[in-house]
């Protein structure tokens, strides 16, 4: 069997059960931190276990330009920052990154100088205005495209006051933006949310030793530069989600994901997998550099279906697509809820998932802000229109494994790139496969 391709069109046909240990890539979201923080900060940064994918690459080239070094010392990355953060030379091109693109809008609208932030067909279909927003109370002289709805964005930096931001929807990149705008900012900067996200950034910048206040679901910061440090990032719960998810819902299986990070405020998956009546057991609990991780162990059992909405929905926002394949294998009715935030991703992921698994079998009623899906059902092999999006290819790789044995084809797996790279071949250790992707 030949090695799956890295673009173009990839032919899924695997079998179970998944078995095995592994560890997937570094967590992206504190891979992208630990660049840019690092580039912001006045001493050197080490980060160990820096995910090597398309979205943190952005990440690192965007930094580089603001005029920090960053290089490779055996399994570290070190970043180096200049004295001051400098005009860019040429546009920064975020790629398929939301993440590089709005965290670097809040940052750049307090370092002097024009920037402009682009990025690929995809991330230019990707809304900003609840960034621009926000930014502009505090000073920021921001545009974009289409009424300063979507990217390119134009930053035309300088000094910021801080603000106090009440966010309509719970957004771990917005609270970002603009809590590292009131780095720059005079006076204090808050931002409250209706629910709580991710908190990776109030964990790093405190430990990077910017004084940083929570108070429930308000979070607040002053002027200040960290000072570097260490950064040691865990696997990616987003990326083992495909494993845990797939292992829940095929009976025989049993997957093992070590030094997984289990920060509360992305374990929703977790509580979801138990709820619904998998076998979830977490060893060799421990902390490390202010991030929680552990070996998790999820064995397949017969699952029910649940509701999924309010507060759990910031906490696997990001894993909600595979978890609708997983509950298409669930007795009864899965219903999710209030993340009308899957809409504005790198696609309309509700609408992508619900029109593939439709056509796959699955009997699935869409919301505007969700879905109810009933179980169990049988899929059935299946053309996919990735539309770029990462999250879409891999579900659907995993949904193959219910097509009993017929072949699911992706059109095109270069957007795979952008955050797990070794997906397909973890996907192969686990399912018993030779290396390749599962293609004859």
């Amino acid at each position: 069997m030949s090695a799956a391709p890295t673009s173009g069109p990839l032919t899924c046909r695997r079998a179970g059960p998944l078995r095995g240990a592994i560890e997937v890539p570094g967590d992206k979201s504190i891979s992208h931190r630990s660049l840019l923080f690092g580039a912001l900060s006045t001493g050197e940064t080490r980060v160990a276990g820096l995910l090597d994918a398309e979205d943190v690459h952005s990440t690192r080239r965007a930094v580089e330009a603001l005029g920090a070094t960053v290089r490779t010392e055996g399994a570290e990355v070190v970043v180096t920052p200049p004295a001051t953060l400098r005009e860019p030379g040429d546009v920064i091109d975020c790629g398929n990154s939301g993440t590089s693109l709005r965290l670097l809008t809040g940052v750049l609208s307090g370092v002097p100088g024009l920037s402009v932030l682009t990025g690929d067909a995809s991330l230019r279909r990707r809304p900003v205005r609840r960034v621009i927003d926000p930014l502009r109370v505090m000073g920021a002289n921001l545009s974009a495209r289409d009424g300063d709805r979507l990217p390119p964005v134009v930053v035309r930096g300088g000094a910021l006051r801080g603000a106090r931001h009440l966010l309509p929807v719970a957004s771990a990149q917005v609270k970002s933006a603009l809590l590292l705008a009131g780095l720059f900012a005079e006076g204090e900067t808050t931002v409250v949310e209706p629910e709580k996200s991710r908190d990776h950034t109030e964990r790093m910048l405190r430990g990077m030793g910017v004084p940083v206040k929570v108070s429930g679901l308000e979070v607040s910061v002053s002027a200040a530069r960290p000072a570097g440090g260490r950064v040691d990032v865990p696997g990616d719960i987003s990326s083992a989600a495909f494993f845990l998810c797939g292992a829940a819902a095929l009976p025989g299986s049993e997957v093992t994901v070590r030094n997984l990070g289990v920060n509360e405020t992305r374990t929703g998956l977790l509580d979801v997998l138990r709820a619904m009546g998998a076998d979830v057991r977490l060893a060799n609990l421990r902390e490390v550099a202010g991030e929680p991780r552990a070996d998790v162990t999820v064995r397949a059992d017969r699952l029910e279906g649940t509701e999924i909405r309010g507060a759990t929905i910031p906490r696997l926002i990001d894993e909600l697509p595979v978890v609708m394949v997983m509950a298409t294998q669930a007795r009864g009715r899965t219903v999710i809820r209030d993340a009308k935030e899957l809409r504005v991703k790198e696609s309309d992921r509700l609408a992508a998932m619900g029109e593939t698994l439709s056509r796959a079998g699955a009997r699935i009623e869409l919301f505007e802000d969700g879905c109810a899906i009933d179980g169990p059902t049988p899929l059935r092999g299946v053309e996919v229109r990735t539309r770029l999006d990462h999250r879409i290819a891999m579900s659907m790789a995993v949904a193959q494994l219910f097509c009993g044995g017929e072949p699911v084809v992706l059109d095109d797996v270069a957007c795979v790139a952008t955050s797990f790279p070794s997906f397909f071949r973890l996907l192969d250790q686990v399912s018993g496969q030779a290396s390749g992707g599962g293609a004859p």
